[in-house]
């Protein structure tokens, strides 16, 4: 009846979903398996307006309360801009009650766009775009094979607030690996800090069981990061970011270890390096614990639910049959439990 993508972002939830293009026209990230295996198209305007009408009677009864709508794909704003305003116009046409209209965009597409192009879809109604960073260091973007510099991030994000529009950067602690966590950390911060987004959202990195980044951990190039080694990257992160009106997200997340490192960095830095330092100080096998609470679960489990003695009788054990025949078997049942949170590529053979 009409399309829909595979992915959107948590805060889309209730969003309308309309795809306009279909897949990511770039592809070719070593961790993300959101689209691997299928090739990426532009749809026509006529083909996206039929499927706003299909929306529009399968809602008929309460299209006028649906408030929000994504634009699918990956990269949607690589239409050509008066094609995303007779979208965007249509849409709003059709469904007279929204309030907000989103987008993902890649920061290259978002360079190539006029400030005046943005401008006018701002004023259309395009209210937020969320971008993936994922990292400020060059060398961690060239290694994940993302396809954008530091300089485009800065570029790309400037235009868009100058505009007007919201907008929301993921960032990915723990994509470095060991080696390039310090800067991986403070670079993201050093960019971030040059934007000043609306919303910074942590997606903590987690291995696809067929990425091509296992052949950089066989080689030896990628030193994966466990739970306690990804908190103090996000320590460092947080720690370098400037005070301002920006809402540092790990609450919309469940990757996230400490979901609740959220809120404002003009008002809550303090809070979120404390709650950070207090898992940090636990002992090596209270963050074990802690971990595998939080990695067992979707809860979100406070800190001091290591305190609980009886909690930790029943816990203890099962990290030591864990590590009974492997020393690093609980760090690897860990980044197992935390590959079932990815997407899944829609082939077997992704290289």
């Amino acid at each position: 009846m009409y399309e829909q993508g595979v992915i959107r972002p948590p805060s889309e939830a209730q969003s309308l979903l309309i795809r306009v293009t279909r897949n990511c026209p770039w592809n070719q990230c070593i961790f993300c398996p959101a689209y691997k295996g299928v090739k990426f198209s532009r749809r026509s305007v006529e083909e996206v307006k039929k499927d706003i009408d299909n929306m529009a009677k399968e809602y008929e009864s309460y299209r006028g309360m649906i408030k929000s709508a994504f634009l699918q794909d990956a990269d949607s704003l690589v239409l050509k801009t008066q094609d995303i305003l007779e979208i965007i116009n249509y849409t709003r046409e059709k469904f007279p009650g929204l309030e907000r209209i989103t987008t993902y965009a890649r920061a290259t597409t978002l360079k190539r766009k006029t400030a005046e192009e943005l401008k006018q879809l701002q004023e259309a109604g395009l209210t937020r775009i969320h971008v993936g960073m994922e990292s400020g260091s060059a060398k961690v973007l060239k290694m994940i094979k993302k396809g954008i510099t530091p300089e485009d991030i800065v570029e790309g994000g400037k235009k868009v607030v100058e505009a007007g529009m919201s907008l929301s950067e993921y960032i990915m602690p723990g994509v470095g690996g060991r080696t390039m966590s310090e800067e991986n950390a403070v670079e993201t911060a050093r960019l971030l800090n040059q934007i000043r987004p609306d919303f910074i959202r942590v997606r903590t990195f987690a291995m696809h069981p067929m990425s091509p980044m296992r052949r950089l951990v066989t080689d030896g190039s990628f030193v994966a990061m466990n739970d306690a080694e990804i908190v103090g990257e996000i320590k460092t992160l947080v720690a370098n970011l400037d005070e301002m009106h920006t809402y540092f997200s790990c609450g919309d997340f469940s990757l996230n270890l400490l979901m609740q490192v959220d809120g404002p960095l003009n008002e809550k830095k303090t809070y979120m390096l404390s709650e950070l330092d207090k898992f940090l100080t636990l002992a090596p096998e209270q963050q074990k614990a802690y971990a595998l609470i939080r990695r067992s679960s979707y809860m979100n489990y406070p800190i001091e639910a290591v305190y609980d003695e009886e909690l930790m009788k029943k816990i203890l054990p099962e990290i030591e049959k864990l590590e009974k025949d492997d020393p690093e078997g609980f760090y690897k049942y860990i980044e197992h439990l935390k590959s079932y949170q990815l997407p899944q590529p829609q082939t077997d053979d992704w290289n």
